[in-house]
């Protein structure tokens, strides 16, 4: 979805899963031998040069060449001061949207998925009623947020939290995921329930920090869940627990093998 609203041809974008894959692997420090490290961080380096290099060729051909899509309007806005942006702001912009469009929003939709393989009742009545769909997404970024925590952080100013203050300065790492688990918040918190109420989550951030992709990212996972409750004929879990990918802040399986027995229309 976010390949055709920044307006990549079908073709590739096969290219830019791999790509995104890749670079989103950056958030977290490497592990392994020097030998090991090295060659991830090689990786990356060279999907980021493969990605600017596509990027740029496309934003030229949208300069001459303008469609209906977000390269386009990137690509010949002037904003308000009449000053367009440069190509690095382009780069850093679409590349943003790219990761944060793509990454998390596989991870929300497998990670609903084999929550909802792992919960046979409530895929049964996700099936019988489909406009459970909409809480059901938003208990999933409760209980298996695609982002699992926030990179470092920086504090401005000295805060007490709980009793302990934390100075100026110190760096912080922020973990939404153990926040939408706190039992002082929400009742039964390692239960997986579509129909909690007022199911005020983390999923997104909050306030200034909201994502701004959320209303497109609840969509996706909507449409998605729902229609493949939809077409699969009993569908199951072929490994449990499927591979995941080595990263703690995006979390999700790298894939999810699953097996069912035919496909509705």
């Amino acid at each position: 979805m976010i390949c055709r609203l920044l307006g990549v041809p079908q073709e590739d974008e096969q290219r830019f899963h791999g790509w995104a894959d890749t670079v989103a692997t950056a958030i977290e420090p490497p592990v392994g031998t020097p030998e090991q490290q090295e060659a991830h961080w090689r990786a990356i380096r060279e999907a980021h040069h493969q990605l600017a290099d596509y990027l740029s060729g496309l934003i030229e051909q949208r300069r001459r060449a303008p469609r209906e899509d977000m390269i386009s309007a990137l690509a010949t806005d002037r904003g308000a001061d009449e000053s367009p942006m440069s190509l690095p702001e382009m780069l850093s912009n679409l590349t943003l949207l790219l990761i944060a469009g793509h990454e998390t929003t596989v991870n929300l939709i497998t990670n609903g998925m084999l929550t909802l393989l792992r919960h046979p009742d409530t895929l049964k009545q996700l099936r019988a009623d489909p406009d459970l769909v909409i809480p059901l997404v938003e208990e999933l970024l409760r209980f298996e947020p695609p982002v699992q925590l926030l990179p470092e952080r920086t504090t401005l100013d000295d805060i007490e939290i709980a009793g302990t203050t934390i100075p100026q300065g110190a760096s912080l790492w922020l973990v939404p995921a153990s926040g939408n688990r706190d039992p002082l918040r929400f009742p039964e918190p390692d239960r997986f329930l579509p129909d909690r109420p007022d199911n005020q989550h983390f999923g997104f951030g909050t306030g200034i920090h909201n994502c701004i992709g959320s209303p497109l990212a609840r969509l996706e996972a909507q449409t998605a869940l729902a229609e493949l409750v939809r077409r699969l004929d009993n569908p199951r879990l072929v490994e449990d627990p499927p591979p995941y990918r080595h990263n703690a802040v995006l979390r999700g399986p790298r894939h999810l093998p699953i097996a069912f027995d035919g496909l509705s229309r």
